[in-house]
């Protein structure tokens, strides 16, 4: 199992969590956790996201197309992003 793109995101998100690069990645995790959602985000985001922050994205969303959204470890990197967010 690859979760490198995660873990990244986590680092990203604890290390700068008002940054408005951490704030899309965030919202694309919180979007890619609801399956019965669509798993709904404009897509025009990424043009806001600088290139490293984009490879994050398609990192992400490859996990939730192998599943890996539905794992313990992508659950609790999501609580610690929304404690890292909620400060």
């Amino acid at each position: 199992m690859e979760i490198s793109p995660l873990n990244a995101t986590l680092a990203r998100i604890e290390d700068d969590r008002r940054s408005g690069q951490s704030l899309l990645l965030y919202a694309l995790v919180k979007t890619l956790s609801i399956p019965q959602g669509g798993h709904s985000y404009l897509l025009s985001k990424l043009q806001a996201m600088n290139p490293d922050t984009r490879q994050l994205a398609y990192g992400l969303m490859e996990l939730m197309a192998m599943g890996e959204t539905a794992t313990e470890e992508w659950k609790a990197a999501e609580r610690r992003m929304d404690k890292a967010i909620a400060g």
